[in-house]
């Protein structure tokens, strides 16, 4: 089972700067483009453009930043499953390690 994101302090001011970021950045043709690629970064499915989500690698919870080199797209089943899980958590949780 994956943790839960409340366990994590969070900065209210660094959750509510970043996440005005992402709503920008989702306007941008770059966001387009990747998400119309139609690859899930994580289990490699393809999905519609529309159905994929904006994630953060890491997550704005445990100190990530709204930039292009954290951000992927990815199908929504992911995203909920992997929650505020770091990369190596996220590895550890699919290995049944976690």
């Amino acid at each position: 089972m994956a943790l839960e994101c409340d366990f994590f302090p969070v900065d209210e001011s660094h959750l509510k700067r970043e996440k005005a970021k992402a709503r920008d950045l989702r306007q941008t043709q770059w966001w387009k483009n990747l998400r119309g690629r139609g690859e899930c970064y994580y289990c490699k499915k393809r999905f519609a453009a529309k159905s994929l989500t904006m994630d953060h690698v890491i997550p704005i919870s445990r100190g990530g930043l709204t930039k292009k080199s954290n951000i992927v797209a990815c199908c929504k089943e992911c995203n909920n499953q992997k929650k505020c899980l770091l990369p190596v958590e996220w590895e550890a949780y699919l290995n049944g390690k976690l």
